[in-house]
């Protein structure tokens, strides 16, 4: 089951799969859609990305690990905070998107047996030390803004995207960075 929101990417995605003998049951673009998608209750494993509308994937992660549904990371964010965090919410395996194809149908088939797996530029992410929030410091909100932060977007990009006020993203940011020290 694959859960990204931008569609030529799942598109992709299910392409290098079924090529390498996957079957792909479902694809969805946000948290939601993947929870009310019929598809995902015959998954044997979801690949998605931490960054999705309205909710962290981290989220989305934590709701399947409650389902016993292993899941697969696979994202643009390669740095230790993002891996970390996605494997204290439950993911099994982390690829980030700069990996070859390869590297992602040999993350499914260790995943599908039962074993974890970490990409090589993801283990690289995890050997960074520096300052960096833990899981629980951050709320869902917070780290949904950190996420959208990282990626480039703006604080008026972010209101509107999550549906709150510039003032509000801005107050989140404030009380991060006091976090951040």
């Amino acid at each position: 089951f694959l859960v990204d929101d931008h569609a030529m990417l799942r598109e992709g995605l299910a392409a290098v799969l079924e090529q390498a003998g996957f079957g792909i049951c479902g694809q969805a673009a946000t948290e939601q859609a993947a929870l009310d998608h019929p598809g995902l209750r015959t998954a044997h494993l979801a690949v998605v990305d931490l960054a999705l509308p309205e909710e962290s994937g981290l989220h989305l992660i934590k709701e399947l690990a409650a389902r016993n549904l292993p899941s697969l990371v696979y994202s643009m964010h390669e740095d230790a905070h993002f891996i970390r965090g996605a494997f204290a919410a439950g993911a099994s395996g982390y690829v980030t998107k700069r990996e070859a194809a390869s590297c992602l149908v040999e993350a499914v088939e260790r995943l599908l047996s039962g074993a974890q797996y970490v990409s090589p530029r993801a283990g690289v992410g995890l050997l960074q030390t520096g300052p960096e929030p833990s899981a629980n410091e951050f709320s869902s909100q917070q780290q949904r803004i950190y996420e959208l932060l990282g990626e480039g977007f703006s604080a008026q990009e972010i209101a509107t995207r999550l549906r709150v006020s510039p003032r509000t993203v801005e107050s989140y940011e404030a009380r991060m960075i006091e976090k951040l020290n």
